[in-house]
């Protein structure tokens, strides 16, 4: 840089610190107050730590132990050829579950959304009778959902598909309201100007914006049901999760890793298949309206 430009860009520093002198020189108060508030979480942080009894031998001990499982998990083995059959017809009993469950919360969802949101609903006291109830479900862990379906209809794949249900229609809910709420208001505007009616708004104005956000949502949380869908059977609730939970217990750790990676598959190739499936359902809906 020659001198000329750097005497410049001394200057335009000078000049912008004498035009913004609490922004490069904050006040003595404003620091003390900012070294108070990094102290303090550095402090609880420290504190947490010690209350819940963390110990850096009990960790490396535990890395140890863990690099020992790996050993006993390799290379992976579901055991038999039936075995193997039986753990497919799992997974694809999980990925039933994960797809239903997350199905029926986003059409539950869905018209809950613009009861939701401030500029689609139809009174002040709908929405926040809907976002309470959102927030009411929303509360309550998918795994605590299986639980209580379990004990209401019984084990099996159906109280799955329910706990994912009622879980997703709280998360849709509240994801769905708020990019209805993030809506450019000048196109439905315009369409009102036209003549439209308040559904035509919403239908015209609204809808268009937001459906590829809520497209994009919904087929993630298909992938993270899968997850999700593992797990709860752990509790009963069908699935390949019952089958994992067995294999941990009697300290099978080929089937463990057996059934590990074909999750991690099953994943990767959910997360891919709806890459391309939201960008093919998102472009067909922009040339549709």
């Amino acid at each position: 840089m020659s001198s000329a430009l750097r005497d410049q860009a001394l200057a335009d520093a000078a000049g912008l610190a004498q035009r913004h002198p609490t922004v490069f020189t904050p006040p003595l108060k404003q620091r003390l107050v900012t070294i108070a508030v990094i102290l303090a979480l550095v402090g609880l942080f420290v504190f947490g730590f010690h209350r819940l009894g963390f110990s850096l031998t009990r960790f490396l001990n535990g890395l140890t132990q863990l690099g020992s499982f790996v050993g006993f998990m390799i290379p992976p083995s579901p055991g038999t050829w039936a075995k193997a059959v039986i753990y497919f017809h799992a997974l694809a009993e999980t990925i039933a579950i994960a797809f239903l469950g997350t199905l029926l919360a986003f059409l539950f969802s869905f018209p809950l959304a613009f009861l939701a949101a401030r500029n689609a609903t139809i009174n002040r006291g709908v929405q926040l009778l809907v976002r309470r109830f959102s927030d009411s479900v929303r509360g309550v862990d998918t795994l605590i959902w299986a639980l209580i379906w379990v004990t209401v209809v019984g084990l099996g794949p159906f109280a799955g598909v329910l706990a994912i249900m009622t879980s997703d229609i709280g998360n849709f809910t509240k994801l769905f309201s708020e990019a209805i709420e993030s809506a450019d208001k000048k196109a439905g505007e315009g369409v009102v100007s036209t003549g439209g009616s308040r559904l035509h708004e919403i239908r015209f104005g609204i809808l268009p914006q937001v459906f590829p956000v809520i497209i994009g949502q919904t087929l993630y949380f298909f992938e993270s049901n899968t997850r999700s869908a593992t797990i709860i059977g752990i509790v009963g609730a069908g699935g390949i999760g019952l089958h994992l939970s067995e294999q941990i217990r009697t300290l099978e750790w080929q089937g463990v890793s057996f059934i590990i990676l074909l999750i991690l598959i099953t994943v990767a190739v959910i997360d891919f298949a709806s890459t391309k499936l939201r960008i093919a359902i998102i472009g067909k809906s922009q040339v549709a309206v």
